[in-house]
């Protein structure tokens, strides 16, 4: 398979994964937790970074928000102009935003941090972007938190240590608030929303991280199939159990 071929089935495989995710009531409820805490007005312009598919951009457009989406990916662009064509989307980077100095009066940002190689030159360019009491809103999750309930403990807890270690900042989300203070945000505030998975949408995600575990050697290949088949047997016997906290906060750009 090419290099190419393998990124577009990753890409792929990871739409599925947010798609199945996204479209739980309760994550449904914390997206618009989160446009409540933006405070947006009809008119104000927001951006959503890290926009992945889209949905969170076109949602805010539904309320009269003039949103922007923006992501690193352009396949992920491609996919959300695709599925929300009157919404409005641009291949961006969070370090280099295209907006001149308070041009924006909000700044969305969830699952993203994690992945960025700078977090607190992203956040300074958010204030930079963001006009005086202009809003922010940050949203993931903390990788060292995952619970999967497993009859092999320790091998549950060396996959999902594993898979954290491969992140770039694992534990971003429980650093939020102080990142944001740190950037001069204003009137800073965290909660955190967990979410409780028992049913076989969950075996793509579940699979994902030993396979990427495996493939990183920290554990064998046998490991992994053990590991696998028995979340697979839990799930086809209603025994799976996946609790996933979700990190918020929010802050003003004084």
């Amino acid at each position: 398979m090419s290099e190419k071929s393998t990124e577009t089935s990753a890409t792929e495989r990871l739409i599925q994964v947010l798609d199945a995710l996204d479209a739980r009531p309760a994550a449904a409820r914390l997206r618009q937790r989160s446009y409540d805490l933006l405070r947006a007005e009809p008119g104000d312009r927001v951006i959503d970074v890290g926009c992945g598919t889209g949905l969170a951009a076109a949602e805010l457009a539904a309320r009269g928000v003039k949103s922007l989406g923006l992501d690193l990916d352009d396949r992920m662009i491609a996919e959300a102009r695709r599925r929300h064509p009157d919404a409005e989307f641009q291949v961006a980077d969070a370090l280099r935003l295209p907006f001149g100095d308070g041009e924006l009066t909000g700044y969305r940002a969830e699952r993203v941090l994690h992945n960025l190689p700078d977090m607190p030159a992203a956040l300074a360019e958010a204030r930079r972007v963001l006009a005086p009491d202009g809003r922010i809103v940050l949203l993931g999750q903390d990788w060292d938190t995952f619970i999967i309930d497993s009859d092999d403990p320790d091998l549950t807890r060396t996959i999902l240590h594993a898979r954290a270690n491969l992140v770039p900042n694992p534990r971003s989300a429980r650093r939020y608030r102080a990142l944001l203070l740190d950037a001069g945000f204003a009137d800073v505030e965290a909660e955190v929303h967990t979410g409780v998975f028992t049913d076989p949408l969950m075996l793509p995600l579940i699979a994902g991280v030993a396979q990427a575990v495996r493939a990183a050697g920290a554990i064998t290949e046998e490991q992994r199939a053990a590991w696998i088949a028995e979340q697979t047997h839990r799930a086809r016997n209603d025994r799976l159990f996946v609790a996933l906290p979700m990190f918020v906060a929010w802050a003003r750009r004084p």
